[in-house]
């Protein structure tokens, strides 16, 4: 008689098993990327040149010029956001380094944290205000981030110790690897909407009648 087949988890736990096969790893990656984000607003806070600085180089390379294009409109402004945490930061900052250098991708998002953190920082007393309905943007992101950072490192330590995760190979262990990071992407992927979402209509419905209250 042959055995049951085994049920097959669903697609949408998936990312949560795997979380809590890794709960050690998943605490200090979070801990750690809300952490870094601090630090950088404390220097932000002890060095105000910094955030002018940052200020002055997000007006240069086109960041401001661009919000300013797509602002008008909630659902593009949304999309260009999502475009922007997708491709930019998740695909180009973590993941695409780590395909090629083990856990390098955490090292490249480590500064972005930092330099994040400095960005928030607010030379204005409007600023401040808009900060308040941001920083749910910020919490909803960087969660969206601390899971793709823990994908990569998943997909490290395979690729580095393949018998950790049962593959004969490093070859073997990176494709397992990669398979962690893609069922980790997907709410990832969700929570970076919603971000994007809130981020853009809290910006248009929310800060700005506030600014032009207080103006």
């Amino acid at each position: 008689m042959s055995s049951p087949t085994t049920p097959r988890t669903p697609l949408w736990r998936r990312p949560f098993s795997l979380i809590r096969e890794n709960l050690r790893a998943y605490g200090i990656i979070t801990a750690s990327t809300y952490g870094l984000l601090i630090v950088g607003f404390v220097i932000g806070l002890l060095f105000p040149a910094l955030p002018a600085a940052r200020a002055a180089a997000l007006a240069t390379d086109g960041t401001a010029d661009l919000v300013a294009a797509v602002a008008a409109s909630a659902p593009l402004f949304a999309l260009v956001i999502l475009a922007v945490n997708v491709v930019r930061l998740s695909l180009l900052t973590i993941v695409l380094p780590s395909l090629v250098v083990p856990f390098a991708g955490l090292a490249f998002f480590a500064y972005w944290l930092v330099e994040t953190g400095v960005t928030l920082v607010q030379s204005t007393p409007l600023g401040w205000v808009a900060m308040i309905p941001h920083s749910l943007t910020v919490l909803i992101e960087l969660q969206a981030y601390a899971w793709v950072a823990l994908g990569v490192f998943l997909l490290g330590r395979a690729w580095l110790r393949p018998a950790d995760v049962g593959a004969a190979t490093r070859r073997a262990g990176y494709l397992r690897g990669l398979r962690s990071l893609g069922i980790l992407s997907i709410p990832a992927f969700v929570l970076l909407v919603v971000g994007a979402v809130w981020e853009a209509y809290s910006l248009l419905y929310l800060v700005s009648p506030l600014s032009e209250m207080l103006l």
